[in-house]
């Protein structure tokens, strides 16, 4: 069981070149209409299609073109801003496209355009650089029956078989990084005639607003930046320190919190007691297999029962306390849920390619093997679980350049930036936006409490996006929405 620690970095360039000094094939973005759309837009809201056709490899005189979808959302407003939103998810590897179905709810469509570009290489962008070879070893590798000496044998081959039919398909996998994608966003912005315009960030993307604000900062007015990584951050480096930071910081608030210290005294020291004990004598649990109906046997270790915190969301954040309790009780119903997924195969692998890339040319080549490799081993609550999201072997077999070392030195803008960070958010904590907010000198920094990742993405309680919505109004202040100060610390159950 391979716990998950999400997202992030960037690439480009030929060995010593960096993206505003390229040599460009002579070519010039192409943004077509199309009729056939990637998802059914919600009655009522006017929008346009397209694609925009640019250079797959702006540094290959030789490049291909690819097309990238769009979705240009019209204002509901009768007067609406001249500068639209510019959108882009996280991942790396994630797609855009789905958000088109939910513009209805989204608060930045009442003042001004709203404009969802797909990253290159991901679901809907053609080419899609798919990886089913590497999401069907994830499913294998999760079974109780598989052999962990066969682990890094079994990804090894996906990875070759998936890079051998991309290339197969004439797909140049050094063409997809964060770079070329800030290079898209600025095609686009020049053909569509956009004379300033606003970015919203999530996550991985905030990379992509660090690439632009740096290069191309001319038209920019406005950036937010939402769970914010930044391009100095060694994230495999600091992944299990950090889940395991946000966890105590939770546990924390548990014991002084009267009521729920009451009901779980001393929960951070079991919780921690028992996972070390379970590092070292594994939990056995019994899950049926839907499939075959038979009864089979997992094994787990405390670096895979750390899940109970790190697959919790922000609306689940009041249970863990309550879910962790479960466990000490030896009552396993969640572990078990979670664990009968696993049987479920999965095959698509969407954007694992991209993610490959991205990875592997802006994130790996500036990682400490030393550090991964203590880190591996220094918690013993989670001893055995690597901070690295693809190892060293991944890497060569995908093959890509490594990007100038710029790409992993921090920006320097005047421009008018807001910074949003999640309390317990373990994949991009508050301590990363905190440095950020000292280098950008025209930022602010919110920190929403009890909540962790991805926060203008919270539908439950969406004053994360009125916070956003009232910076793009007026970027020269610190927002402060009502909804702000009604947000204390969670209320455990």
């Amino acid at each position: 069981m391979r716990l998950s620690l999400s997202t992030i970095i960037l690439l480009l360039c030929l060995s010593n070149c960096s993206s505003p000094n390229q040599v460009y094939k002579e070519f010039t973005p192409i943004f077509e209409e199309s009729k056939e759309f990637t998802h059914k837009i919600p009655e009522g809201q006017d929008f346009t299609f397209g694609y925009l056709e640019v250079l797959e490899n702006r540094s290959n005189p030789n490049s291909n073109t690819i097309k990238i979808p769009i979705y240009i959302f019209k204002s509901r407003s009768k007067n609406p801003k001249p500068d639209p939103i510019i959108y882009t998810v996280g991942g790396p590897g994630s797609t855009t496209m789905p958000s088109a179905k939910y513009m209805n709810y989204y608060k930045y469509l009442d003042d001004r355009d709203f404009i969802l570009i797909e990253q290159r290489g991901n679901q809907y962008a053609k080419p899609h650089l798919d990886c089913p070879e590497w999401s069907k070893a994830v499913y294998l590798s999760n079974l109780p029956t598989f052999k962990a000496e066969e682990y890094n044998k079994l990804f090894e081959e996906a990875t070759r078989s998936c890079r051998d039919r991309l290339k197969k398909k004439g797909i140049d996998l050094n063409g997809y990084n964060t770079n070329e994608i800030a290079a898209d966003i600025n095609d686009l912005v020049n053909e569509l005639g956009i004379q300033q315009y606003n970015l919203l960030t999530i996550s991985y993307s905030t990379k992509i607003a660090q690439v632009l604000l740096r290069d191309y900062p001319q038209k920019i007015r406005s950036v937010v930046m939402d769970s914010p990584l930044p391009l100095e951050a060694s994230y495999d480096e600091e992944s299990t320190k950090n889940l395991l930071e946000s966890l105590e910081r939770l546990l924390n608030e548990c014991e002084n919190d009267e009521d729920c210290n009451k009901a779980y005294p001393k929960l951070q020291q079991r919780f921690f007691e028992y996972l070390r004990e379970k590092t070292n004598n594994p939990l056995t649990v019994k899950v049926v297999n839907s499939n075959s109906n038979k009864t089979e046997t997992f094994y787990l270790k405390g670096k895979d029962l750390i899940v109970v915190f790190s697959s919790a969301s922000t609306s689940e954040v009041v249970n863990v306390p309550f879910e962790i309790n479960k466990l000490l009780s030896n009552d396993l119903s969640s572990i078990k849920k979670q664990l009968s997924y696993f049987f479920n195969e999965s095959i698509r692998g969407e954007g694992l390619g991209m993610r490959l890339s991205v990875w592997c040319a802006e994130e790996h080549p500036f990682n400490s093997k030393e550090i991964i490799k203590n880190e591996t081993y220094r918690y013993p609550e989670i001893a055995g679980l690597s901070p690295a999201t693809f190892e060293s072997k991944i890497c060569d077999i995908w093959g890509v350049e490594k990007v100038s070392n710029i790409e992993n030195e921090p920006i320097k803008s005047d421009v008018p930036v807001l910074l949003i960070s999640g309390e317990y958010d373990e994949i991009t904590p508050s301590k990363w936006a905190k440095e950020m907010n000292k280098k950008l000198t025209n930022s602010f920094h919110l920190i929403f409490k009890g909540w962790k990742h991805t926060l203008t993405t919270n539908w439950e309680n969406q004053c994360a996006m009125e916070a956003a919505n009232d910076f793009f109004n007026n970027p020269r202040v610190n927002p402060n929405p009502e909804c702000l100060n009604e947000i204390k610390s969670p209320e455990f159950k």
